[in-house]
């Protein structure tokens, strides 16, 4: 009987104990005719797989980078655009809409093209996008912050910030509307140039395009050629090299923020504003030019390396763990019909697309899987989108700092908790129950650690009219009007200009003039402004001190309580990364090996739909509703938020991330009833193919003994001819 007629006849299940004496089989072959030829084949595989592995490491560091130099621009961006923390959101999320448009289509067809030049296409688009984001810098004009201060050494005449009041005192209750009013001089006529964060927002679309077949691609091809002890170090590495990534972008942003916007073309003896000031712009477009030539130097390795790699001998298909087999078997209408490296036409590929979706869709644990991951990546990308706006705001920190400390300190807890993650599963040799349970544990003692953040609350800094009434009586007011009293009634000042002072009494005033004061001497940074009505020392009705230079420092038990901040966010963010690798070996090893790059691009597609554009939008609209101050746009309307409540802020920032996770553990706890059930249906199928495997055992030994008795038959015959033809003789 021929192997042929046994393969066609037996069940597909069986054909997996062929597959295990085949390879031998040509191995063995392979040595005999020249086993040097087969040694330098795989010596050529192995650098070749390391190679790619390298490349692959600096493309998602180049990515990285460029991604959290992003976010630590978001206050940046809201400064010189004057746009609110949902707008920034909206141009943050815009990454994601461009691997929302093609990431489907790239992760399906790329998986049968040639997957290393897709890479380095994917690192040009993303270099150009890079580029794009920075060129509204060189658009637009000078920036201009709102200012009362004399900054030019020819003004020799001492100014009055409080000039004569000419309207009726009832004007002052509406908020003074003449000096509210929006100026329609030669400066509103670029104010049309603000709108040219649009190009911020589609650049970072195209490099969300380019970003698309990075991760996809890149898992799928290691895990194809990689040997299978191996494969999860590989990611586990990877994914590492993604996380040091951030650590630059951190440090390139917290450069960048000490730097003016307008460094080189303004006389910096003229800015009278410091980092640490609401209005401070950096110079943000500097890091994207740095960001785009990283990213396009990533795109030139995968130009050399070939489309596909010999398949390790212990990754046949018998070779498979236990657990992976259980998941892998094949419906007939998708039995293992097109490879990696197997050229396809588009039309018939694109045919069997919609029922290769639906079965993976129908595989429970992966959709289980997929909404887990969703909610916690809500959490996780708007807690980590707005956590140095939340250090600058809380906490009193320049987003120079707050960068700093994120590239500093967070990110490489991160980065070790990805590694040693990846280390731990490699050695414990976690089975899929195993890592999901382990990714589970860390992720609950990191919820349960970052409650206490809760705790570490600082006080509103204290600004009269805002947070601290005049008359210290009464609480925060979100009303415009309540920067006015009687101390400065004499005074036309403006209810919407951000100009502050600190008084000498430790308070912050909105403006010289709201403070009252009558005279100012000195220039630039160094002026002080005297004779300031509502500068009231404690016990005192009335006042006549002085204020100086912008606002007062942040509060001393903030002082206290930040480095406790900063080592449980340690904590935290090392213990949680833990389980980064291990559950992201479950989404790789509850698929089967063809869907692999459908099922990671989309997971990638739904994760960043529903959690990466969405997520940054509303945590930035739900901040919005703490602003206590908003900015004032040279031609009217409102524009970036100056300051903020900051109990309200900690409730609705805090409160709005731990729910999310809180969601998300209920449901993990339904994947795990799910998961037993499934993998105690898979022992009961492991068994039959077992039987199955006995069967083709007895057939093999039939099909052994009948090629004998063949053989035999043919030699007696042979004999008796020989015998007979010799007794003729």
């Amino acid at each position: 009987m021929p192997r042929n007629f046994i393969r066609g006849t037996l069940p597909k299940e069986n054909e997996s104990h062929l597959c295990r004496m085949e390879p031998v089989a040509k191995e063995r072959g392979t040595t005999e005719n020249g086993g040097s030829s087969s040694t330098r084949e795989q010596r050529s595989s192995c650098s070749s797989l390391k190679m790619f592995l390298v490349a692959l490491s600096f493309a998602y560091f180049a990515k990285a980078l460029s991604g959290s130099y992003m976010k630590s621009t978001i206050t940046q961006l809201e400064r010189r655009f004057d746009i609110p923390s949902y707008l920034t959101g909206v141009i943050d999320g815009s990454f994601e809409i461009g691997n929302l448009l093609v990431i489907a289509f790239v992760s399906y067809f790329g998986a049968k093209l040639h997957r290393p030049k897709i890479i380095a296409m994917g690192c040009v688009l993303m270099a150009v996008g890079t580029f794009i984001i920075a060129l509204p810098h060189f658009l637009i004009g000078r920036y201009k912050f709102e200012t009362s201060i004399r900054s030019s050494v020819n003004s020799t005449n001492n100014l009055s910030p409080c000039p004569a009041r000419l309207l009726s005192p009832s004007s002052q209750a509406s908020g003074d509307p003449l000096s509210e009013a929006p100026s329609t001089g030669t400066g509103c006529e670029g104010e049309s140039n603000l709108s040219m964060w649009i190009y911020v927002f589609l650049g970072n679309v195209l490099r969300g395009i380019g970003e698309t077949p990075v991760q996809p691609l890149g898992i799928s091809y290691i895990d194809d050629f990689a040997r299978e002890e191996n494969a999860a170090f590989y990611i586990g590495c990877v994914q590492t090299i993604a996380v040091i990534g951030p650590v630059f972008g951190y440090l390139l942003g917290s450069l960048c923020a000490k730097i003016y916007v307008d460094i080189g073309f303004v006389n910096m003896e003229s800015i009278t504003i410091s980092p640490g000031d609401a209005r401070w712009v950096g110079a943000w477009w500097l890091g994207y030019l740095i960001a785009g030539v990283i990213t396009l130097l990533s795109a030139i390795p995968f130009w050399f390396l070939p489309r596909s790699l010999p398949i390790p001998s212990d990754r046949g298909p018998a070779q498979c763990t236990p657990e992976r087999t259980s998941f892998i078997k094949d419906p007939p209408l998708l039995e293992h019909k097109y490879q990696a490296d197997e050229p396809a036409g588009f039309l018939e590929m694109a045919k069997d697309f919609i029922p290769t979706l639906k079965t993976l869709l129908g595989n429970p644990v992966y959709f289980i899987y997929l909404c887990v991951t969703i909610i916690q990546l809500n959490s996780l990308i708007g807690m980590v989108t707005y956590k140095p706006k939340y250090i600058e705001q809380h906490y009193g920190q320049s987003a120079s700092k707050a960068n700093f400390l994120m590239g500093t300190i967070n990110i490489p807890a991160v980065a070790l908790g990805i590694f040693t993650g990846g280390l731990l599963m490699k050695r414990l040799k976690l089975s899929i129950m195993g890592a999901a349970k382990f990714a589970f544990g860390t992720s609950l003692i990191g919820y349960f650690l970052s409650l206490f953040f809760f705790v570490m609350s600082c006080e509103n800094i204290k600004v009269a009219g805002i947070t601290l009434p005049y008359n210290r009586v009464g609480g925060v007011s979100y009303e415009e009007r309540s920067v006015f009293s009687a101390c400065n009634s004499d005074c036309v000042c403006s209810g919407r200009d951000w100009d502050p002072v600190c008084g000498e009494n430790g308070i912050t005033y909105v403006s010289p003039c709201l403070a009252g004061c009558q005279t100012s001497t000195g220039l630039g940074k160094n002026t002080v402004f005297s004779n300031c009505s509502c500068v009231v020392a404690a016990g005192m009705s009335s006042g006549n001190l002085t204020a100086s230079v912008g606002h007062c420092p942040h509060r001393d038990n903030c002082d206290r309580v930040f480095p406790y901040f900063l080592a449980l966010s340690v904590i935290t963010s090392f213990i949680i990364s833990l389980g980064g690798t291990p559950g992201y070996m479950v989404l790789i090893r509850c698929i089967k090996p063809q869907l692999k790059s459908l099922a990671l691009g989309f997971h990638t597609l739904s994760t960043r739909t529903l959690a990466g554009i969405p997520a940054p939008i509303y945590f930035g609209a739900v901040i919005d509703t703490t602003c206590l101050k908003w900015g004032q746009k040279r031609c009217g309307g409102r524009g970036a938020c100056r300051i903020y409540n900051t109990t309200a802020y900690r409730i609705a920032y805090l409160g709005l991330t731990m729910g999310l996770r809180t969601v998300s553990f209920l449901l993990c706890i339904l994947g795990f009833v799910l998961l037993k059930q499934h993998l105690r249906r898979e022992e009961c199928s492991a068994h039959q193919v077992a039987n199955g495997g006995a069967e083709l055992e007895a057939l093999r030994k039939e099909e052994v003994l009948a090629s004998n008795s063949d053989q035999s038959l043919q030699t007696s015959t042979t004999d008796y001819n020989n015998t007979e033809r010799e007794t003729r003789l």
